[in-house]
């Protein structure tokens, strides 16, 4: 079996570290949708050592925490399933009432087509979002 994520970034490239990665999602639906990837292919968590996983979930944390900065959603999904891709990620998902799932899941049914304005809005602070995620991440992990 093929690692997709040992092979591409698994999005647009916002920051590439020794051990890891972030890049944003490319889902209509939810932009500001980031991903935390852990550059060796390991499949969970505690297939890190401590100090690592500490690294690891610091960098995620950043990540949610650019996300409230700049998009100030009503709620911040964090998953981590790696069932179709086996190789240790985390998904940083910007949630809002209005979103096309909420409140399910972003895997979900859709409940609503969101208005397009209110996306595109999103859409237009993404190059804000990557320049914050830069900013924090070397002092929240390094």
């Amino acid at each position: 079996m093929t690692c997709d994520l040992c092979h591409e970034d698994g999005g647009t490239l916002v920051l590439r570290l020794d051990d890891l990665r972030i890049v944003l999602v490319d889902d209509a639906d939810h932009p500001g949708f980031c991903r935390v990837i852990w550059n060796a292919h390991v499949k969970e968590m505690t297939d890190l050592e401590p100090a690592r996983m500490a690294r690891f979930m610091g960098a995620v944390f950043a990540v949610e925490d650019a996300l409230r900065t700049v998009l100030a959603p009503e709620k911040i999904n964090l998953a981590s399933l790696g069932n179709m891709t086996p190789h240790l990620h985390w998904h940083v998902i910007p949630r809002y009432a209005t979103d096309a799932h909420y409140p399910n899941s972003i895997w979900g049914g859709r409940q609503r087509d969101e208005a397009v304005a209110l996306r595109d809005t999103r859409r237009l602070k993404l190059p804000l979002l990557v320049e914050e995620v830069r900013s924090r991440l070397p002092a929240a992990t390094g």
